[in-house]
């Protein structure tokens, strides 16, 4: 027989309405489309199996879709919460502070900057508390031009 519904779906006239011509449109994003589907199906009373057999997805999506529909609203059920991440450890003063070291004469003894060499300097320089060599190249790659590179690729007059 199957598993008995846990969160039921009962959507408004309004909800229904705009589902169907969510739906109907056949553009926007494919996820918000199948969601969109389930909590229909899900509003006429279709099993779990049977919505996820129709639409090709999992049954834990179907409810997964339903338990976001009851405890959060439609809104919640169509579109994806925003994903905090982990905050960037570096700011736009942090990098354009190693970019102007790069920028710079490089030590006495060496010819040009490295990777390795930026770093330490910049922890010595206290531009920043510490930082891996391969941030640095990160940091210098989304530059237009090599920093570390002998010739900038400018023309010398």
């Amino acid at each position: 027989m199957g598993r008995p519904i846990q969160y039921g779906v009962v959507l408004s006239a309004e909800q229904e309405q705009y589902l169907k011509s969510l739906t109907s449109k056949g553009s926007g994003k494919a996820r918000v489309m199948t969601r969109a589907r389930i909590l229909l199906l899900s509003h006429q009373g279709t099993a779990d199996l049977e919505i996820s057999r129709a639409l090709g997805v999992s049954v834990q999506m179907v409810r997964a879709t339903r338990k976001h529909f009851v405890l959060g609203g439609l809104e919640d059920a169509l579109f994806d919460g925003l994903r905090t991440g982990r905050p960037a450890k570096f700011g736009g003063q942090d990098r354009a502070a190693i970019t102007a070291l790069a920028c710079s004469e490089a030590p006495e003894g060496h010819s040009q900057w490295s990777i390795r060499l930026l770093a330490d300097k910049a922890v010595e320089l206290q531009l920043v508390e510490g930082i891996a060599p391969s941030t640095v190249f990160y940091i210098l790659k989304k530059t237009k031009s090599s920093r570390t590179a002998k010739s900038s690729g400018a023309s010398r007059n």
